[in-house]
């Protein structure tokens, strides 16, 4: 039997690209905020997605780091930090691309003018041992929330004057950073051999959770989003995998961002 009378599954029915949501991220924050007597006020203008959470535990443990008293959200706590003279939002744990998604939404309607994702990945091609950081440029969309905001196409891709604007920035960083494309992935422990080997065979260079949908948000809501892949690990298949190196990696995933952060906001004006 079909799955419906045309044969299209429910991911690319009913989808009306064009037509706006009858929910959106505004309604659900006013709502929150009533309920929780929180002023309406906006958060730091740049926001940090930190899905396994080792920036924010090395900020607060350090100190460093503050709840944001105007973040309305149900799910999450935001916290704001400042290096370099710049401000940040942090949210930590938001793992996988409907969470991503649905916190990149609130962000927006919150404040925030620039989003930068940092996750940790599994590597496909063996360009060079872990760790290392990737500037996604374009993200395979083996994932469901994309095709709720963009038509199906086989990637998701990053904003081109995004991209030319970090042209140079990690030159002389003290790990590498790569550019390339990932795959996407709602299912981390469905990664088989052939799909990993298919994966391979289309150059993607890191398997992750988030960039494809994140990507997909920014296309059509016209919001800058940027996502780096912080390649760790073989995906468990050889033992002493998952170093991501200094305080689990969180020293130099924050010098990246803040890197990030200092060229792009001149290009955006924040």
């Amino acid at each position: 039997m079909s799955i419906n009378r045309g044969g299209v599954p429910p991911i690319l029915a009913q989808k009306h690209y064009t037509t706006p949501s009858a929910f959106t991220p505004e309604n659900l924050l006013r709502e929150a905020r009533r309920q929780k007597q929180i002023a309406d006020s906006s958060i730091p203008a740049i926001c940090v997605l930190d899905p396994d959470g080792d920036m924010v535990r090395r900020l607060l443990a350090k100190g460093e780091a503050r709840i944001e008293p105007a973040w309305a959200c149900y799910h999450t706590e935001l916290y704001t930090f400042t290096r370099a003279g710049i401000d940040f939002g942090i949210i930590g744990c938001a793992v996988g691309a409907s969470f991503a998604v649905l916190i990149a939404e609130e962000l927006f309607a919150s404040g925030c003018k620039l989003l930068i994702s940092v996750t940790s990945s599994g590597q496909i091609v063996p360009t060079r041992p872990p760790p290392y950081f990737i500037v996604i440029e374009s993200a395979l969309r083996d994932e469901g929330t994309s095709y709720h905001y963009m038509s199906p196409s086989e990637y998701s891709r990053a904003d081109a004057v995004l991209i030319a604007a970090l042209d140079g920035a990690f030159d002389k960083f003290s790990v590498p950073v790569l550019i390339g494309a990932t795959w996407t992935t709602d299912a981390p422990f469905r990664e088989t051999q052939p799909a990993i080997d298919a994966m391979r065979e289309k150059n993607l260079l890191a398997v992750e959770m988030e960039a494809a949908a994140l990507y997909a948000f920014a296309r059509v809501r016209q919001k800058p989003v940027l996502c780096f892949a912080h390649v760790t690990n073989q995906m468990g298949r050889i033992d002493g995998d998952f170093e991501k190196g200094e305080a689990a990696g969180s020293k130099d995933a924050l010098d990246l961002i803040t890197i990030a952060a200092d060229r792009l906001r001149s290009r955006l004006s924040l």
